[in-house]
């Protein structure tokens, strides 16, 4: 069993993720001790999806967050690497559609039927499969870490964003202060594993995941990131001290 390693070669983290499918929701809210629900509801109420508008979660997994974007009457299309990620989602969804229409592995952007307003597309954040300027808003949660090549992901979401709209990346971040960071990450590389021994088939995918999360770059570097991509306005929010950070940026209106 190959354990991904911060090379993130793509085949890797989308096989680690198919290992943790069944129960990774369940163990994201073992784990964060059920602040995933609250980040999952401010998400939605910054991307604030209208009617008739069109979103695009990338790094969907099982389409958890997809579903919160849609209360609205938004359209969204849950995008994910992992095809067993996708499959537990829609199974959820939709378990008629699911069973009768099971991702084709040879099939280079496997598309399941809809399950109500999501749908469900595999692809990869470097190369979207998606025409320029198909969406109003795109969000990834908990993924940009997990891409080979981050910087050419945020790229590809400008390419696929109309002029005017909007991004919302929610991601680990880093604690205020020296110490009070070095806990945060003991508590990662130790306790985070051990629970995960516990609850998950694929323990080693926690740790890969809680050396993705301290070798991620903080607040401040990430947003000039984003805008080194082209993107404007940018700014960002802490939650739970700084564990999490949800950065929000536009696309030029006159791009």
């Amino acid at each position: 069993m190959t354990r991904p390693n911060l090379d993130k070669r793509p085949g890797d983290v989308s096989a680690m993720f198919d290992r943790v499918a069944e129960r990774y929701d369940l163990l994201n809210d073992v784990l964060s001790l059920g602040q995933d629900r609250w980040w999952r509801r401010v998400v939605a109420r910054t991307v604030s999806a209208r009617p008739g508008e069109r979103v695009l979660d990338l790094a969907a997994g099982t389409g958890t967050s997809s579903r919160t974007f849609t209360a609205g009457g938004a359209d969204c299309v849950a995008c994910d690497f992992s095809l067993g990620m996708l499959q537990v989602g829609a199974r959820k969804l939709r378990p008629a559609a699911a069973t009768a229409a099971p991702i084709r592995l040879n099939d280079p952007s496997p598309v399941l039927p809809p399950a109500g307003p999501v749908a469900f597309v595999a692809g990869d954040a470097v190369r979207l499969p998606f025409a320029d300027q198909a969406f109003d808003a795109v969000t990834i949660s908990f993924g940009l870490r997990n891409v080979a090549d981050p910087d050419a992901a945020l790229a590809e979401m400008r390419r696929v964003t109309r002029p005017g709209g909007r991004l919302v990346i929610c991601e680990f971040g880093h604690l205020p202060g020296r110490q009070l960071n070095a806990a945060y990450e003991k508590y990662l590389t130790t306790a985070l594993p051990a629970i995960a021994r516990r609850l998950s088939p694929s323990p080693d995918a926690y740790a890969y995941l809680a050396e993705s999360i301290k070798d991620w770059p903080a607040q401040p570097e990430l947003a000039r990131r984003i805008a080194a991509a082209g993107w404007s306005a940018v700014r960002w929010r802490d939650l739970t001290m700084g564990v999490v950070a949800i950065h929000v940026a536009r696309r030029p209106a006159d791009d």
